[in-house]
């Protein structure tokens, strides 16, 4: 990157010769030092179920924590939660489907932070997912546009602040109905992704895109993973799941805080590793 100053030298500058240049890191405000001395993380949908459990351990963790919200009135409300633990909560609006947002949101988090350690992409719907023989495509298209398209969408735009980080990790919320090798037809896992056709394809796509992108970078410091929360209770599901927000956030939380030598284009829940 250029220098904010030129380069002294020649007549031409020779009046420079005794001149005190300001320090740049006197030109940041005190308080968004600070803020920038520990790790930032922001995590999509983190109004609620899963991505607001997140969000809670992340900060009790330490973390400065990005809440990604679509809905601003929700997301002051969670912010507002959270900061009963740490003051160090901030709200991000934004849409994953939408680029004007994230473009917006990118820009922001650019301003106020300077770069981005930890990326969740926990954001995702389930509705108008059907047995594959009767799987609306007008649906499956609103279920790839978010579970897919936005997860790119969103990491594309932060990568250039996640590349300002020394330990970036990027953690995409996925299910073990995405598995294509736990397809077999009298597995629990299998039955349930046979009823929620579009949903789980679109699972099975975002964990293309982590191997992907965990190979593209692979020279760098940044991991990528995909996590299996499990069966969570949540307004996804309409609170039919069996495993707390608590539990579900586990592994989640575990992958966005791996050390340096933790692993990256894998996919992972409590167990361990979970087949592609």
């Amino acid at each position: 990157m250029p220098s904010m100053y030129p380069t002294r030298g020649g007549a031409d500058w020779a009046f420079l010769a005794d001149a005190r240049l300001p320090n740049p890191a006197a030109l940041v405000p005190a308080m968004l030092r600070r803020m920038t001395n520990h790790p930032i993380a922001l995590v999509t949908g983190a109004n609620k179920g899963i991505g607001r459990e997140v969000a809670r351990r992340l900060a009790e963790l330490g973390k400065t924590v990005l809440v990604g919200a679509r809905d601003r009135a929700r997301g002051e409300a969670a912010v507002a939660d959270l900061r009963a633990i740490t003051p160090n909560v901030h709200l991000i609006v934004l849409d994953t489907t939408d680029d004007t947002s994230l473009a917006r949101a990118a820009k922001d988090v650019a301003e106020r932070f300077g770069r981005l350690d930890i990326l969740v992409n926990n954001a995702a719907i389930a509705s108008g997912s059907a047995p594959a023989s009767q799987q609306t495509v007008a649906a499956m298209r609103e279920l790839f546009a978010t579970n897919v398209f936005g997860v790119v969408a969103v990491t594309q735009a932060f990568l250039p602040l996640l590349a300002g980080s020394p330990s970036p990790r990027i953690v995409n919320v996925s299910t073990s109905l995405g598995s294509l090798q736990l397809a077999d037809p009298d597995t629990a896992v299998s039955q349930q992704a046979t009823q929620w056709f579009g949903y789980a394809a679109s699972k099975t796509a975002l964990n293309a895109f982590t191997v992907r992108l965990a190979s593209e970078l692979r020279a760098t410091a940044i991991k990528v993973n995909s996590a299996c929360p499990g069966f969570v209770a949540t307004d996804l599901n309409g609170h039919r799941g069996h495993r707390t927000v608590q539990q579900g956030a586990d592994i989640v939380v575990h992958l966005a805080t791996l050390p340096a030598d933790g692993p990256s284009g894998g996919f992972f829940n409590d167990a361990g590793r979970v087949p592609w």
